[in-house]
Formats: C-alpha cells, structure tokens, sequence
C-alpha cells in the first residue's frame, strides 16, 4: 500500500507536475482515509469498497468537517483511485460517480486593511539575521502575491535584483513578478549582508533558509508569520494565503485591470481571479446601502 501511495506521488510530482501545495493536499487526504480504513475497517485502500468510501465521508461529516473539507476528500479520492485504475492496479475504481457531497457556503477569504499590513510589515526588528530574514519574507509575500509553497520554492538564481523582480516557476508555468521599492531593499539587505551567514552549505540554492541553515519550511513561515500577527495585535486569523489575498484585493482596489491582477498571481482560469473583483463590488454595494441617504 505505502509503495501504491509513494508511485502515485511520483506521478503527481513527474508526471502531472503538480505544484507542491496540490501533491501535499492529495497525499494528506489519501494518507488520511489509509488510517481510518486500518482503524475501522480493517482493511486497506486497495481492497476498499464504495460502501468504505461513504462511511468515510459520513465519518468526516459527524467529526463537524466543512463541507468544503469533505468535498476536496472525495476528489483526492476520486483522482487516487482513478490513477490505481489506469496503473492496472484495480479494474474498478470504488468511488462511485453516484457519491455527492454538499460544499455548503463559501468562506469569504480574509482580507487584511492597508493599515493591517503595514503594521504586520512593521514588525520584524532588524537587528540580527533572522530579523532581516523575516522581514524580507513578509514583503516579498505581500509585494508578489506568491503563495507560500511557491515562497520556500524561490532559489537566489530566480532573484533578479538589477530589474527588481523574482521569477515564480509553479507547475508547468514560470511568471516575473517585480517588487515595490520597500520589498526590493529588504530582499538586497538580506541577499547581500545576512544569507551568507545562515546558510550550512556555501552550495545551498534556497532564497530563504531556517535556523539550521537549510530551506524554509511551509510549517516555519506559518509560525513565523503567526508569531509577527501576535505582535502586531492583529485580531483576524492571518495565514499565509491572508497576504495572497490582501495582495490581489488591493491591486484591484487602486485600479489595477483583472487580466494583469490574473497574471501576476499565476491564475490559469479567470475566475480565480473574479472572486476577489466580486468581494470588492459587494463592499461597495455595502457601503453605498449603508451611506447613502436614498438607499
């Protein structure tokens, strides 16, 4: 079974080239449903039934997950089951095309004020590596947009400091994406004065590296960030995709067309982008019923 899952990871990962965030959500899921078959069931993913597939979803339902959360189970499931079928592993794949889960309501993405990301940029001290490091995180995360998995990804070599950008390579698509002034200073201090003195190995081809002198990790920049929320006194639950978000919404906010917004963010379908151009119109519509005297 552990080879079946690692095969098809290997397939996600060369195959299909998924991005690293996408491999890492249907491994989890997969991983997950593999536990609760050995636990209640007894059995294992590839002798596993229709009727395990609905129990497991049912069991994620009564255990109060969203319906976003079981929705996306079903589809890693269904994307597992469908290579197993394809690698001549099974004839039949056990999630039936029958099987429907309600998403339920969508969770409105939070989104940070001007004055909230300027005091969460703020709070970084400058006084010793790690401060500069932070720092340099942070605004290249809100002067990109770039999701977090593509964060860590970064090497010196997609750092390009003469013409203030960075290129992002995610799945099979590569973007330049340039930097405000404030972003571009921090990103040199660090590259120049502070990298150097962090990394274990002079070869190390990682942008942004850890205490231990090796690659960032997804779960450090979270503690990192949640760690600069706290001294901020920020009440809203920031994660790495709350700067994505603030990102794409301020763009639109100060003029910018959907079309650039879509290709800085590396959106390959318009209404990703879309989403955040509806949560504007609905805060104006807000404001308008709220001010206006006619409304």
């Amino acid at each position: 079974m552990l080879d079946l899952i690692s095969a098809y990871e290997n397939y996600l990962t060369k195959v299909k080239q998924a991005s690293t965030n996408t491999v890492f959500s249907y491994l989890r899921d997969i991983r997950q449903f593999a536990a609760w078959l050995q636990e209640s069931e007894g059995t294992n993913v590839v002798d596993a039934t229709q009727l395990n597939i609905s129990g497991y979803l049912a069991h994620l339902e009564q255990e109060g997950r969203s319906g976003a959360t079981v929705s996306r189970s079903l589809a890693s499931l269904k994307n597992f089951y469908s290579y197993v079928v394809s690698s001549g592993f099974l004839e039949v794949s056990p999630v039936s095309t029958d099987i429907r889960v309600e998403r339920g309501e969508k969770k409105i993405p939070q989104i940070l004020t001007g004055k909230e990301v300027e005091l969460l940029l703020a709070q970084p001290a400058c006084v010793d590596a790690k401060g500069f490091r932070d720092k340099a995180m942070l605004e290249v995360m809100y002067a990109t947009g770039i999701r977090v998995s593509e964060l860590i990804d970064l090497d010196v070599s997609h750092v390009n400091l003469e013409i203030g950008a960075i290129k992002c390579t995610s799945a099979k698509k590569s973007r330049m994406i340039p930097l405000y002034p404030a972003a571009l200073k921090a990103l040199t201090v660090y590259l120049y004065e502070v990298r150097d003195t962090m990394v274990a190995d002079p070869n190390e081809q990682a942008l942004f590296v850890n205490v231990s002198g090796v690659r960032m990790s997804r779960q450090g920049f979270w503690k990192i960030l949640k760690h600069y929320q706290q001294l901020a006194h920020i009440d809203k639950d920031i994660t790495p995709h709350t700067l994505r978000h603030s990102f794409a919404v301020h763009l639109l906010e100060n003029g910018a067309d959907i079309n650039s917004v879509q290709e800085l963010m590396g959106h390959s379908d318009i209404s990703s982008t879309q989403m955040y151009a509806n949560l504007i119109n609905n805060k104006l519509k807000s404001v308008y019923e709220k001010c206006h005297p006619k409304a």
